[in-house]
């Protein structure tokens, strides 16, 4: 007996070595793609830090730091308004998508009607649709209502998407069917259901809604480069462009940087923020 215990108990060994094998490559795997994706954005503020005859020098820490860049942003170009354009943009675009998105998921979710599994199979099936194939019709739309170059022109195409219907949907049909009824037996209307009863059981997604929007519209490109065309009403990712198209001397390379690296400041600072709602709400919407 003794003999077959130890000859069972051999083979363990083995496989504590093999785990600890695998997690030893999983941390260099990990470790790898860390320093993929970070060495860019390492380079971006280094890049940002040095004078124009230092700019192709292969270090990551610059021989002699200056802070000229960032005033030049601020000095030679609209800067502050297109980080006011793009603050505006994205403020109202969540806004509106997560009031509409949620009032939409929760009709779905919540009400009977003819035609109800159509009309969400219809929005769903604009995601399968290019945004390059809308920017013709968006254009067309915006300029006869006179929209180009204005604010709303940027706004209309994001006001309410399908994404965001179709997860406030998911969630809204985890909220009990049996609260509604009993709170319309008491005599409050839908508006009062969805504001007191379903929106605070589904906060973490709609908080999740609204981040992702946020920093989706912060980075919008394509729509408005061709609805803008005034420098004032340009956003920081259209602004940037307006930088690299400008010119083509290495000066035009350090404010591609320094611009690039004051834009993605206030999405550090939203992920910092709201960091643990985040991988709660992508979590709980993997879920679903």
């Amino acid at each position: 007996m003794s003999t077959r215990t130890t000859s069972e108990a051999a083979p363990r060994p083995r496989t504590s070595s093999s785990r600890a094998l695998s997690v030893g490559i999983a941390y260099v795997l990990l470790t790898a793609g860390i320093a993929v994706t970070v060495f860019p954005l390492l380079w971006m503020i280094a890049t940002s830090l040095k004078h124009p005859q230092d700019i192709y020098t292969l270090n990551i820490i610059p021989t002699s730091v200056t802070f000229d860049n960032y005033t030049a942003i601020f000095q030679d170009s609209p800067f502050d308004k297109w980080l006011l354009n793009s603050l505006v943009i994205a403020v109202v675009t969540t806004i509106t998508v997560s009031l509409f998105d949620t009032a939409a998921g929760y009709v779905l979710a919540k009400f009977s009607f003819v035609g109800k599994s159509f009309i969400f199979v219809l929005i769903l099936s604009t995601l399968m649709v290019p945004t390059e194939m809308l920017i013709i019709p968006w254009y067309l739309i915006a300029n006869d209502l006179g929209l180009s170059d204005t604010y709303l022109g940027v706004l209309f195409p994001g006001i309410i998407t399908a994404f965001g219907i179709f997860l406030m949907r998911q969630f809204m049909e985890s909220v009990p069917s049996d609260l509604m009824d009993a709170a319309r037996i008491d005599g409050m209307n839908e508006w009062r259901i969805l504001v007191r009863i379903a929106i605070p059981l589904v906060t973490p997604a709609i908080v999740t809604l609204a981040i992702l929007t946020f920093i989706s519209s912060w980075n919008q490109f394509i729509w408005p480069l061709i609805v803008l065309q005034t420098p004032e009403q340009f956003t920081i990712p259209v602004g940037i462009g307006y930088f690299a198209s400008e010119n083509k001397d290495t000066s035009n390379w350090l404010l591609i940087m320094t611009a690039t690296t004051v834009a993605i400041v206030p999405l550090i600072l939203i992920f910092l923020v709201f960091q643990k709602q985040i991988i709660r709400g992508i979590a709980m919407t993997g879920m679903k």
